[in-house]
């Protein structure tokens, strides 16, 4: 149980890192905020039998951005917890290696979904968008397998 607390600290701390990485981004290029989180838990909980639907079309919107984050932050700290409940009987990788590793799979447990429910396809990224969803979760990654390793001593 200890482990898994620590780990959804960890994961805690990886998903500001990933927010702060991301927010950055859109400051330093202007851009928008994606579409995507919204798309992906709306077509999830429609699949669910859900209704994201408010009262009018602007609570609608928000309350679908709201799902789209709380989406995400579900990613990062069941990621984390479960890093940390496999982390002892995994090698203990060089800090680098593991943190890619493990933002490698935090991008592919967001893609994933994004992909098979349409919300997004990733065959038609241009490198700047693979770029700008690639180095948040590298930093998700490396900041959770830190912070793990930081508070399991």
């Amino acid at each position: 149980m200890r482990s898994a607390i620590l780990g959804l600290a960890a994961g805690a701390a990886g998903t500001a890192v990933i927010n702060l990485m991301t927010y950055l981004d859109m400051f330093v290029r202007a851009r928008p905020s994606s579409s995507v989180p919204a798309k992906t838990a709306t077509r999830m909980a429609e699949r669910a039998g859900l209704r994201l639907a408010g009262a009018d079309q602007q609570q609608t919107k928000s309350r679908r951005t709201a799902a789209g984050s709380l989406l995400g932050y579900s990613a990062g700290l069941g990621l984390g917890a479960a890093y940390g409940l496999v982390e002892p009987a995994i090698p203990d990788l060089p800090l680098p290696l593991s943190g890619v590793l493990l933002g490698t799979l935090a991008m592919a447990a967001t893609d994933v979904p994004a992909t098979f429910t349409g919300a997004t396809d990733p065959r038609t990224w241009s490198a700047s968008s693979w770029i700008a969803d690639l180095l948040p979760h590298i930093g998700y990654g490396v900041a959770t397998v830190a912070v793990y390793r930081a508070l399991r001593r």
